[in-house]
């Protein structure tokens, strides 16, 4: 990092923008594989997140790379940078007292435990979306296993490219169970148990 350039504290704290926001701000990392329910799931979450008065933003997989990572390919290397960047920008956004839903694969845990380390502790919630690869093939929303499976799409996660399933994540979804109502459910039981909301 360039030495001239330095962090400049703010004179509104992070804790102050919680206490007037009256929740305690945090990353809620949803991860799974394609077609598992990420998204699905996460909107379902804001939704009663913003049902209930809390103040939160999703920061959704596909919108990101519409804009501030466009320049990513789904190389390794490329894919570990847009975790990366997903990370910085969530840091800012509970930085503001936010509550801030990511529904990323990020496929791998190094990665995963990079966006961790860089929050405070108990900041970064992994959202375990726990859904067999056969039911996501199943559900192929946007024809991308088909498309893998035909060799058109190269390292597709799951197929000729790993997942890397979390070892201990917070919260634990399994979309195959239940619905989606209840899927969110577990999110927002958690949060209200852990006195984030």
């Amino acid at each position: 990092m360039n030495e001239n350039i330095v962090w400049h504290p703010t004179e509104v704290t992070k804790q102050q923008r919680a206490e007037q926001k009256n929740q305690k701000p945090c990353v809620l990392w949803f991860t799974g594989l394609s077609g598992s329910g990420k998204s699905t799931v996460a909107n379902a979450v804001e939704s009663k997140l913003f049902e209930s008065g809390c103040h939160s933003y999703l920061l959704d997989g596909d919108n990101v790379r519409h804009g501030i990572n466009k320049d990513l390919t789904f190389s390794d290397e490329d894919r570990v940078e847009n975790i990366r960047r997903i990370g910085e920008i969530s840091k800012l956004f509970v930085d503001s007292g936010l509550i801030v839903l990511t529904a990323f694969i990020s496929p791998f845990r190094a990665d995963r435990a990079l966006v961790r380390e860089l929050t405070a502790e108990a900041e970064f919630v992994e959202v375990y979306i726990d859904t067999p690869i056969e039911v996501c093939e199943q559900r192929d929303p946007k024809g991308l296993y088909k498309k893998a499976r035909q060799g058109e799409i190269k390292h597709f996660t799951g197929i000729d490219s790993p997942y890397e399933a979390p070892e201990a994540p917070e919260v634990t979804v399994k979309t195959a169970d239940l619905n989606i109502e209840e899927c969110a459910n577990v999110v927002v039981d958690y949060l209200k148990a852990k006195k984030y909301i």
